[in-house]
């Protein structure tokens, strides 16, 4: 194996994906039973020697949850202390890396074979054909080349837009970078000085985890390629249809119905009676009751909800409970797109079926009834019977 480090930059607040990074920092957010970063660092496995990972908001709780070695690879840390861009980032890396390295967003989803591709070249970014680059680095491209990179254009509609990830030399850092016009040392930069850099299109799932529904689009990405498990209990009378896997010391009781693609993890209790529809993930150690409905939602670790509720196209926080009578609705009457408050403007989340987003610890009492694209930050708690129109926080 060549010497080549991956430096994972992994110290932003991501204010965008609000209420569920409140308590907790992008990259562990949870990716099926893993997370964004474990995800991604499986990904290097073989491809790598070393990998830095550059910290800030709440990084204490990533080095935690991936310490010191991770498949046999060593990690060292580095902390961003100020926010001034990704360019400043991966400066702070300088000094761990060798000739050549890679560096990769710790808070999108890469998949291997697209980084395979990319480390065919010195200089390489992994590019991604997009329906809006609005939101994105557009690339302009002459035959494999990257001619320029266009942040965010307000004139163009689709093509190839920047996924964060990069392959270097390490004679980049004596390009001097400028501070941009927001004010930050952009890596892209880097991109746009050098004579030939080389772009890669990916091929397998690049998802870039912007707002809170992107999460739970690429678990329901990574779910369609899971293969049918079952290594907890099925009781008689439970009805599986489809690809479901069931984790180790989970009940899946008399009465419920599950139409896959459906994940769920471990020690959880589910039914009896309960409706389990596809791209459905509850992770380890929820209680899905009697009665209750779910369906293209995530559950993270620790839900409670013990009867009749309906959550549909949501993505609920760590150690939720969930009020008898909850209804999480996901669909506007005139089946327009539904449209969110992201850090106080309006965004077009691109979804005609979109509903709530919980974060940590929330209690929603009984009857609660929650309007689509709706968020409610941890610890706070509803009332019975209350309608939630607006977010709470």
């Amino acid at each position: 194996m060549d010497d080549i480090k991956a430096v994972v930059l992994a110290a932003g607040r991501s204010t965008r994906t609000y209420p569920l990074t409140v308590t907790r920092p992008k990259p562990l957010l949870p990716l099926l039973g893993s997370t964004i970063l474990e995800h991604n660092l499986t990904q290097l496995k073989g491809l790598v020697n070393g990998i830095v990972i550059v910290i800030g908001y709440y990084g204490e709780q990533i080095r935690q949850a991936i310490g010191y070695e991770f498949d046999g690879v060593p990690v060292s840390y580095i902390e961003q202390t100020e926010q001034k861009g990704t360019g400043h980032a991966l400066l702070c890396a300088k000094d761990l890396v060798g000739e050549r390295f890679m560096v990769l967003n710790g808070d999108d989803v890469y998949a291997r074979a697209d980084i395979e591709r990319c480390l065919q070249h010195d200089y390489c970014v992994l590019a991604s054909w997009h329906e809006d680059v609005s939101r994105f680095g557009y690339l302009q491209t002459s035959g494999n080349l990257v001619e320029d990179i266009i942040e965010k254009p307000e004139n163009i509609r689709t093509g190839l837009v920047n996924t964060g990830f990069y392959v270097f030399k390490r004679d980049i850092f004596d390009i001097q970078l400028e501070y941009s016009m927001r004010g930050e040392l952009e890596l892209t930069d880097f991109v746009r000085v050098i004579e030939e850099f080389h772009f890669e299109e990916a091929k397998d799932n690049w998802i870039p985890i912007t707002y809170p529904w992107n999460l739970l689009e690429a678990n329901v990405a990574l779910l369609h390629k899971i293969e049918p498990t079952i290594l907890g209990k099925v009781e008689n009378g439970v009805h599986i249809d489809g690809s479901v896997f069931v984790g180790p010391g989970t009940t899946v009781k008399a009465g419920t119905y599950i139409e896959g693609p459906v994940y769920i993890g471990a020690n959880c209790t589910i039914g009896p009676n309960a409706y389990i529809r596809p791209d459905s993930i509850i992770l380890d150690e929820c209680f899905v009751g009697h009665g209750t409905e779910i369906v293209d939602s995530v559950l993270f670790p620790k839900v409670f909800c013990k009867h009749r509720a309906y959550i549909g196209h949501s993505v609920i926080g760590r150690g939720v409970n969930i009020g008898a009578g909850l209804i999480t609705a996901d669909f506007r009457h005139d089946g327009a797109n539904i449209i969110t408050l992201v850090k106080d403007q309006k965004v077009n989340s691109n979804r005609q079926k979109l509903g709530a987003f919980i974060g940590d610890d929330v209690h929603l009492g009984i009857h609660t009834s929650i309007y689509p694209g709706r968020k409610i930050w941890p610890n706070l708690s509803t009332l019975p019977g209350e309608i939630i129109t607006q977010d709470r926080f």
